[in-house]
């Protein structure tokens, strides 16, 4: 094993693999919940390239990525900036990032409770996570604030305008809603909102009194990281705006 995977292992406190003990050896020893981020990337890597281990290639992976959640947003292209990723292995990763996005928003179980900004926001974190264009999303809700469907209304570039109260609530009379809470994601990681989305959340409450679809929120989702007050999303309704 190369000192650079070494070294990796080392700052991730992840346990050493003995000599000649390979990802997969393991895996069939000990499962998948056993093995250490580099590992797992490995497995899917399969083969590494001439000078390099597999193991080598999986540690520039994560490292270049910063964590392995890091590479949520990662496109084909991304992977093969590093030499001995082509195109094929590029997609590939890229695919199981995409279906491991897809398993986690898929629901289970009765619908969600979705009445209080802090719900609205961990239950679209997910949606939000790694996107580098903002979305707009309509949460179509029943008289006990219970999802009864999620709905992508716009994408587009950080600094586009997302949405049309007209397009919201189109979406809110076709699955029969009684109320909506309205989510979009900020790229940059800042939920503070601009001037343009406070336009939209008055066009959109003024909207719902036409029209008799409570606006139960808007919310904005970042990061905790980026957030000056360290929640990851801003709620109008908390702030007194619907």
């Amino acid at each position: 094993m190369q000192q650079s995977t070494l070294d990796f292992y080392d700052q991730h406190q992840s346990p050493p693999i003995a000599c000649g003990e390979q990802p997969q050896q393991r895996f069939e020893m000990f499962g998948a919940a056993a093995l250490s981020d580099t590992e797992l990337i490995a497995i899917m890597l399969h083969t590494g390239i001439q000078g390099h281990s597999v193991l080598g290639l999986a540690s520039q992976l994560i490292a270049q990525a910063g964590s392995i959640a890091g590479l949520a947003s990662w496109q084909p292209e991304d992977f093969r900036r590093l030499k001995g990723i082509g195109r094929a292995k590029g997609q590939q990763l890229a695919a199981l990032i995409e279906i491991g996005r897809r398993m986690i928003k898929q629901p289970t179980g009765q619908a969600p409770v979705l009445n209080r900004p802090e719900l609205v926001a961990a239950h679209m974190a997910p949606y939000a996570r790694g996107l580098e264009v903002e979305k707009f999303w309509v949460l179509c809700l029943n008289r006990k604030s219970r999802l009864k469907k999620l709905v992508e209304v716009t994408s587009g570039t950080a600094t586009a305008a997302l949405a049309h109260p007209r397009e919201v609530f189109r979406q809110a009379v076709q699955h029969g809603a009684t109320g909506i809470a309205c989510v979009h994601n900020h790229p940059s990681g800042d939920p503070a909102p601009s001037s343009a989305d406070v336009q939209v959340t008055r066009q959109l409450r003024e909207a719902s009194k036409a029209i008799d679809i409570e606006l139960m929120d808007h919310v904005v989702i970042g990061t905790a990281a980026a957030d000056p007050v360290g929640l990851g999303y801003y709620s109008f309704r908390s702030a007194g705006l619907i």
